[in-house]
């Protein structure tokens, strides 16, 4: 999947943390949550501006992540 049209990182957001796009919820928040075993289903109840799409868009991001050093993000 392609990440790039959900992740943005934009100073002015949350000190420039990797948020989905037109969010304040960092792609970090995501990955935690999926890491401790969280469903897609719960995460998307706690998180109601997230859409469906933004969990595989996480997980993309972070293979990406775990492939390179740098990685840019769209502003």
């Amino acid at each position: 999947m392609d990440w790039k049209p959900y992740i943005t990182a934009d100073p002015q957001v949350m000190h420039g943390a990797v948020c989905f796009r037109g969010t304040r919820i960092p792609v970090s928040v995501v990955l935690d949550n999926l890491a401790a075993g969280e469903t897609a289903a719960t995460i998307l109840d706690e998180y109601p501006s997230l859409k469906a799409e933004h969990i595989p868009a996480a997980i993309s991001y972070a293979a990406d992540l775990a492939r390179e050093r740098i990685v840019p993000v769209p502003a």
